[in-house]
């Protein structure tokens, strides 16, 4: 259902600040995307941590093998759903929360940049073929809150016109 890249320095995550990541990350998306913690939606999530040589990233138009920054790009890409505003402000001040803390810092570098995309019904493929987020609102037991459920169907109804 989602997808997240963490692009940083190499060297700037070691392994247990990205065992941490994989699933703080994960649920700070996953919280809001499916109403509720749910560990067994988890498995719908992915996060892939990427290591740039210093000369191979650049902040304020210079090589950071030039000049220190704690640049990270951290790049979400999520089945649409019902993303209000809201949704999407509240998962990236949940990703920046999560990662400052994995860092160990107070507050979130301001060189940590955060996209959150949406792909549109239709665009997202899993399990062999294309994939709608009504497949897995359709399957068994629901990993969803229900009102959380709710919206997201009345979203897409409207959205796509089903």
């Amino acid at each position: 259902m989602t997808f997240i890249h963490v692009m940083a320095p190499q060297g700037r995550l070691n392994v247990e600040q990205r065992r941490k990541l994989a699933i703080t990350l994960t649920d700070a998306v996953l919280v809001p995307e499916v109403g509720k913690l749910s560990p067994e939606a988890r498995r719908g999530y992915q996060v892939c941590f990427s290591e740039r040589p210093l000369d191979m990233m650049a902040h304020g138009g210079e090589l950071l093998c030039d000049k220190a920054s704690d640049a990270m790009l951290i790049d979400v890409a999520a089945m649409d759903c019902c993303w209000t505003r809201e949704d999407r402000a509240r998962v990236i001040r949940n990703l920046f929360a999560a990662l400052a803390e994995a860092c160990g810092l107070e507050k979130p570098s301001p060189a940590w940049w955060i996209n959150f995309r949406v792909i549109d019904e239709g665009n997202w493929g899993s399990r062999g073929g294309v994939l709608s987020f009504l497949d897995l609102l359709d399957q068994g037991p629901s990993a969803f809150a229900p009102e959380r459920a709710a919206e997201i169907r009345t979203a897409l109804a409207v959205r796509y016109e089903r």
